[in-house]
């Protein structure tokens, strides 16, 4: 900024240099406290900054600039332009300006014992306002515990907070607490985990909390960026706000009283696609696709070139329908794509803003035990988007060539995200051996193996349809989705033909019968017969019927050894029936005799967790996935129990 003043920041340093003005000495763009000050008179430990326009728009943040300023003992003083004269700089600088108290002490400490914490201050008085603050957190804590909505954890014996997830639930009978007792949910309890949260609070560095808008702040400005942006329409993040923001506001409004000055919170600007404030669905997208383009437009451009922006996502609502397979080429039929309306406006407004999206990865992040997670398919992690701006002289590349690098590049990808890594478990001094850990979770793939895809995709200016024109975020992923699927396919690898006729039927009829006939041609056609499949002991046939068995009506006696017939879908059943009859115990167990198995068994479960997901059915797709989230366990003990195969096959030959 010293090579491109402003006209008025030219103009006063003019006046002020080569102590002209009081005879002070004036130092421009002083770095203090990490902040860039127009000029610094050090011997007044005084600040001078000169407000254009754009700081009408920024007032909260210079507000609260200056309060970090004060802090540290400088006093600021700031003049709009059009205010700056000769004069008037003179007799502002030379009347009196109250000495906040530094960090060595200097200053003057009684008027130091008079500013309050919004005003910087950290004397008498802004100590008391810290405490003031912190009992309010406790009474927030408390109104979560002692509301109407509260319900009983009879597994725990302890009272489920109103907010057990990002929603006010309707609760038919509600656990009343006592907060003056000595039980649980008192505002003692209430108190400590504030104190909690304190103890535990970092003090090595200085942190810095500020109020902006995403769209225009500064504060970015070459610096490593991580965010965690609103979910498009998952969360009300303000309308739920106001459950806590009537009691903080009765309590801290003479703290804060600007960031208190509305009667409830401010919600017309807040970026979330919320149809009921904008009149429809469509202006809400609109909305949201707009000021999340601003707002990482506005991250891109200031964001350090030198490290990537990362950028967590962790929301999964998919809707799927059916695409006539025609129009891909492949022949007459019907794919069922699924797709994800905040999931590719998300993306859309990533790459419109000039951001190459290099990499995407799940990160642990949500609770087992949460309230969302129980019984549903529910991420497991947030998927972290690892962001570089694009090149400006980026090429373009056409939808025959982008589909040609998918198939490329994909399969490779895949096999590292759904693959086990294995060290030997001498490294860690426990003997011989091989740890493993765990793949990406079924639940997690679909969102994290976009990254690969999404990587050809937005390294390039346009992927350009036959027409000329730019494909879009939503044909790209469907593109990408199609070859996670190819993929993950049983027709894809070197599957047993009793396999192939079951994943087939399985994704026309589930668990239910279906006519002899239609299974006859099926199994013709995957290269084995309706008697063969039966014999294998994974269907039931007869009366003109054909039905699949369900893990649960396998036989537990069942004895791999003695099996002369075991194709990979009955393997995977076994398995799915040892883990919830006997833990990972029993399923490691069971691979240390079928070691060969493991490689397809994995595959097809991924495979059939995708169908459930498309057709609906999160009951049968929690055992895949449950499958695949305990596989490292489950290979460990396989190890305890004594291998009975080869090493070598258990891992593809690693």
């Amino acid at each position: 900024m010293r090579k491109f003043p402003t006209d008025m920041e030219a103009q006063v340093w003019e006046w002020v240099r080569g102590r002209r003005c009081l005879g002070l000495k004036f130092r421009r763009q002083q770095v203090i406290q990490g902040f860039i000050v127009d000029f610094y008179c050090a011997e007044k430990r005084l600040a001078l900054e000169l407000d254009g326009d754009i700081h009408l728009q920024q007032a909260d943040y210079d507000r609260e600039r200056d309060a970090l300023l004060r802090a540290a003992g400088v006093t600021v003083v700031r003049l709009r332009n059009e205010q700056v004269s000769r004069e008037e700089l003179e007799r502002v600088l030379s009347r009196p300006h109250p000495q906040p108290l530094s960090i060595n002490g200097e200053g003057s400490k009684s008027s130091e014992d008079e500013l309050g914490l919004d005003a910087g201050g950290c004397g008498a008085t802004a100590y008391g306002d810290a405490v003031a603050v912190y009992l309010g957190f406790a009474i927030n804590k408390g109104a979560s515990l002692w509301s109407t909505i509260t319900s009983w954890m009879s597994d725990r014996g302890a009272f489920r907070e109103t907010f057990a997830r990002q929603a006010i639930p309707m609760v038919w009978d509600y656990a009343e607490s006592n907060p003056f007792s000595n039980s649980g949910g008192n505002l003692e309890t209430a108190i400590d985990k504030g104190k909690m949260a304190i103890e535990f609070l970092p003090i090595q560095s200085n942190a810095k909390t500020i109020q902006a808008d995403a769209s225009n702040q500064s504060i970015s400005q070459r610096k490593v960026v991580s965010t965690d942006p609103p979910y498009y329409d998952n969360i009300g993040y303000a309308d739920l706000s106001d459950f806590f923001y009537v009691w903080l506001r009765r309590s801290l409004r003479s703290i804060y009283p600007n960031l208190f000055a509305t009667m409830a919170v401010p919600k017309a600007e807040e970026l979330v696609a919320t149809p009921y404030r904008h009149g429809s669905k469509v202006k809400a997208e609109q909305f949201f696709l707009t000021g999340m383009g601003r707002a990482i437009h506005n991250l891109a451009e200031q964001a350090h070139p030198a490290f990537p922006v990362t950028i967590y996502y962790a929301f999964k609502a998919s809707k799927t329908h059916s695409t006539p397979l025609s129009i891909h080429g492949e022949g007459s039929g019907v794919r069922l794509e699924t797709s994800n309306t905040g999931w590719e406006t998300f993306l859309q407004a990533i790459i419109n803003a000039g951001f190459a999206i290099v990499g995407t990865w799940p990160m642990r992040t949500e609770l087992a035990n949460r309230m969302i997670g129980s019984g549903t398919n529910a991420l497991a992690s947030s998927i972290v988007l690892v962001c570089q701006k694009r090149p400006a002289h980026a090429d373009t590349i056409s939808r025959r060539d982008f589909q040609r690098q998918l198939r490329a590049e994909m399969p490779e990808a895949l096999e590292a995200m759904i693959g086990i890594s294995s060290t030997p478990l001498s490294i860690h001094g426990e003997g011989p051996g091989v740890r493993s850990l765990p793949p990406i979770a079924p639940v997690d793939l679909a969102q994290a193996a976009i990254g690969p895809g999404m990587g050809i995709y937005s390294q390039y200016a346009a992927v350009l349809n036959q027409d000329g024109t730019a494909m879009s975020v939503h044909d790209a992923l469907v593109m990408i989705n199609r070859e996670i699927t190819d993929y993950l396919s049983p027709d894809a690898g070197n599957a047993d033909g009793d396999t192939l006729f079951c994943s087939a039927w399985f994704d026309q009829y589930g668990w239910k019968s279906g006519a002899f006939g239609e299974a006859d041609t099926l199994a013709r056609a995957k290269g084995t017969s309706v008697e063969g499949v039966k014999t294998a002991g994974v269907v039931e046939a007869g009366g003109g019927k054909v039905r699949l068995f369900t893990w649960k009506e396998y036989p537990a006696d069942w004895n791999p050894e003695n099996d002369t017939r075991m194709p990979v879908w009955e393997a995977l059943h076994h398995f799915i029936l040892q883990l919830n009859e006997g833990g990972e115990s029993a399923a490691g167990r069971l691979l240390a005799h079928i070691p060969d198995k493991a490689e397809a068994v994995r595959q097809l479960a991924y495979h059939l967790y995708t169908l459930c997901e498309r057709h609906g059915w999160a009951d049968d797709a929690r055992g895949y996935n449950e499958l695949i989230t305990s596989w490292g366990n489950i290979v460990s003990e396989s190890f305890n129990a004594g291998q009975v195969g080869s090493m070598g096959d258990l891992f593809g030959g690693v």
